[in-house]
């Protein structure tokens, strides 16, 4: 019997469980079908408001509204219609007026103001034809396809992809082979009301709307460079097809012309028996100096074919070798064809494009620049740029010569960096050695009213883009930034005190940005080495066009790859120029809507992440690709990490410079948002 009965309870309970199941059923048809049917707009409308109302004045008198059935209760209109055309008051029987709004925000508000359709796409998603086109720029439309990029859109069928066409772009003229277009606008200078300080060797770039357009050749009888080493001694003459420094300085065992190569014999005008011979000199004389330990990195000034930096490379010291297009016009491009850091810069009216505290040691021998005009706006430009406690070397005849003009020079010289509290430590034979103070104590104590003055304490010593020379001492940071770096080569890894000073947005600990950065790059340059065989590559002149911390030069030192890398920071970011050079790296500061500062054909490598989808809201993309390409020497490499969404756009270009391109997917795999674009610069010549 309990038997029976459980079974029986069993029963009754499935019967129970069928019957409400089947009502959840029919409850969630009818609130469906309830649903649809009001969501159609094709139920009645019962439920309006009745008010009455001033005819004369257009105000509301009388009782609040009140709620009544509408007339309009049998009839079926479209309530999207009477929203944006509502219809006019209408008299009752009693001679009230009664308007029939819409259940909708309270009486006092204002009405709903008309919407207007701007799309081919109606309120409801459906294809219409009674569309406006709204506001438009003519100027886009009337020049439309005048630029040389053309967009075209091809569709996959579906609508949704869009691909970049770019014409072909043409050479420039055979003339243009050795054209830099900020320092070669010839119409600018020309309407430079003053040469006098050297306004004609600094930037003067084109107009907008007049820059390159072309890819410029490569001169006759080009060929692969020399790879270093051996390119410290010698390049081939068709490369750098310019033999007037060789007549010029052959004398003085800078450079020499043997067949179809250019020899370097490593001497110069101060240092004829070579610059392995000088440089042990210095070091006797300022053990402290200590090449590759205390000293890494270092700036020459007027620095010929770039010999003292070649040299100091076995040193482990960097050197950044600077010089102006002046007369002798290719050094700066001799010492790059040798594989020797080197830019145009020149000491004028502007600050040069390097942090302040960048070098350790400035070196001018036979510069030809006259330190001291100017209440010495020109070393004091040096000042700001080393190193505090760091050395500046001059070699030049006010030395060692005593000749009553030399001498009365050499007077101005100590007086003057007596003022900016420099010691001098040493002065034997061609050279005299200065160092800059530790911090601000000397400054402080000197005679009221002592010229040049401090700057201001709100002036930015790491301002540099067009910003002019200030004839001021730049005083020192009061934490010690800068002066307390560690040794070569430990100062690599180790993050700086100055990362704390960079003007960042930053929610987690600047220093664990600085590491996981260096992570970061040294895991794909151990990838690169491992997959792609970069150490088979001939790479010698890297650029890295937005460096951050400069974690992939970093990396490339630490996977040993024997090259040199100029790490630039785009002035649409933040400078973090300071802790490039105390990581013992060189940089500079640059904007990518304009030229770079260097000859064509400098570089075997140029690599950019994340650089386009950045720059693409402020320059023209064609513009620095163009760019690219002029300072890439041939059979030379670009590695491009960015946005899938300028990819497209990238390739075309490239292609339409006539380099060889392919498309690979990160580490991340095909889905990640990012692509990495390789190419191989292709010879091209006139």
């Amino acid at each position: 019997m309990k038997e029976m009965g459980n079974e029986g309870a069993a029963d009754l309970f499935k019967s129970v469980t069928l019957i409400r199941f089947s009502g959840f059923i029919l409850v969630s048809v009818v609130f469906f079908y309830l649903g649809k049917h009001f969501s159609d707009g094709s139920s009645q409308q019962l439920v309006f408001f009745s008010t009455h109302q001033n005819p004369d004045h257009n105000e509301i008198t009388g009782p609040p509204s009140s709620v009544a059935l509408s007339p309009n209760h049998n009839k079926v209109f479209n309530i999207t219609s009477l929203i944006n055309d509502p219809s006019p008051a209408q008299n009752n029987e009693k001679g009230e007026q009664k308007r029939i709004v819409a259940v909708s925000p309270p009486l006092h508000q204002s009405p709903t103001p008309v919407v207007k359709r701007m799309g081919v796409v109606d309120e409801n998603g459906v294809m219409a034809e009674d569309f406006e086109v709204g506001e438009y720029d003519t100027e886009v439309v009337k020049n439309w396809g005048k630029a040389n990029d053309t967009l075209d859109l091809e569709s996959d069928g579906k609508g949704d992809k869009v691909r970049f066409r770019v014409n072909k772009f043409p050479l420039c003229p055979e003339s243009m082979r050795e054209y830099i277009p900020c320092l070669d606008n010839e119409e600018a200078i020309k309407k430079l009301k003053s040469t006098e300080k050297g306004e004609n060797f600094e930037r003067h770039c084109p107009e907008k709307g007049k820059e390159m357009n072309c890819l410029v050749p490569s001169p006759k009888g080009y060929k692969t460079p020399i790879p270093w080493p051996q390119s410290r001694d010698e390049v081939w003459f068709s490369n750098v097809p310019h033999a007037r420094l060789a007549e010029d300085k052959g004398g003085q065992n800078w450079i020499s012309i043997n067949k179809d190569k250019f020899k370097f014999p490593g001497g110069g005008t101060q240092f004829i028996h070579g610059a392995d011979q000088y440089l042990d000199q210095i070091e006797k004389m300022i053990p402290e100096i200590a090449f590759g330990h205390h000293t890494r990195v270092a700036l020459d000034v007027g620095c010929g074919v770039a010999s003292f930096g070649a040299y100091l490379l076995s040193r482990n010291v960097t050197t950044l070798s600077v010089a102006p297009k002046d007369v002798h016009e290719n050094q700066i491009q001799f010492a790059l064809e040798r594989g020797v850091p080197a830019m145009v810069a020149a000491f004028a009216t502007r600050r040069l494009l390097y942090p302040s505290q960048a070098f350790d040691l400035i070196h001018c021998s036979r510069c030809r620049i006259n330190w001291t005009r100017d209440d010495g706006i020109l070393l004091l430009e040096v000042n700001r740029l080393l190193r505090a406690g760091g050395y500046f070397a001059w070699a030049a005849q006010p030395v060692y010569k005593h000749e009553a003009l030399l001498e009365e020079q050499w007077e101005e010289m100590v007086n003057l960096t007596s003022r900016l509290c420099w010691k001098l430590v040493k002065k034997e034979g061609y050279i005299a050695i200065w160092q800059k103070p530790l911090n601000n104590t000397c400054y402080l104590s000197r005679v009221e009213g002592t010229k040049p003055p401090l700057c201001d304490p709100d002036d930015d010593p790491d301002s540099v883009w067009y910003v002019d020379l200030k004839a001021c001492i730049t005083r020192l940071p009061e934490e010690g930034y800068g002066s307390n770096i560690t040794t070569w080569p430990a100062r690599l890894q180790n993050p700086p005190d100055r990362l704390q000073s960079i003007q960042i947005d930053a929610y987690i600990s600047r220093n664990e940005l600085f590491r996981a950065e260096s992570r970061y790059w040294d895991e794909i340059i151990q990838s690169y080495v491992r997959a792609l065989h970069w150490k088979e590559f001939r790479l010698r002149n890297v650029l890295d066009m937005r460096a951050g911390f400069g974690g992939f030069a970093a990396a490339l030192i630490k996977n040993q790859l024997d090259c040199w890398v100029l790490n630039v920071v785009p002035v649409s970011g933040p400078n973090t120029l300071p802790v490039i050079y105390d990581r013992g790296l060189i940089g500079v500061m640059h904007d990518w809507c304009e030229a770079f500062d260097t000859y064509p054909r400098t570089y075997d490598l140029l690599h950019a992440a994340g650089l386009f989808s950045i720059e693409q809201k402020r320059c023209n993309i064609s513009t620095i690709m163009l760019e690219m390409d002029r300072i890439l020497r041939p059979g030379g490499r670009v590695y491009i990490r960015d946005s899938l969404t300028v990819m497209d756009e990238l390739q075309e270009i490239a292609t339409a410079m006539g380099w060889h391109v392919s498309i690979r997917d990160t580490s991340e795999g095909p889905h990640a948002s990012y692509r990495i674009l390789t190419a191989d610069k292709r010879l091209l010549q006139a």
